[in-house]
């Protein structure tokens, strides 16, 4: 789903593993995505993931957009983004959010998808 590499901000061990990464997802009603934050295992817990968000959103345009579930909300707030209600939600957000929390009441204990926004 739009994986471009160029897009992406790698972080890597001192042997050139990589460790982590996140990528800006341009969507094409020209809404900007915070995406594919991951960090490999043996790195949690460093401070990679903050890392990363803090440098990408250095750099990028706002407003930017993200999709979390929501035990991860508390760790986005802490670099402003806020939760979108229902009638903020662009169409495309709006239909993955539904698809999304339709599947994860099968797969994730009273979790569900938010669409998060930073604008300033």
């Amino acid at each position: 789903m739009a994986l471009d590499w160029r897009r992406f901000l790698l972080a890597s061990s001192a042997d050139g593993r990589l460790a982590a990464c996140v990528q800006v997802k341009p969507h094409a009603d020209e809404t900007l995505e915070l995406a594919s934050l991951a960090v490999r295992p043996a790195w949690r817990g460093r401070g990679l993931a903050r890392r990363l968000v803090e440098q990408l959103l250095s750099q990028s345009p706002r407003p930017i957009h993200l999709t979390c579930r929501s035990g991860l909300e508390s760790f986005y707030q802490k670099f402003g983004f806020r939760t979108l209600a229902a009638d903020e939600l662009t169409p495309y957000f709006r239909r993955l959010q539904k698809l999304a929390n339709k599947m994860m009441r099968f797969f994730r204990d009273g979790e569900t998808l938010l669409v998060m926004r930073l604008d300033e």
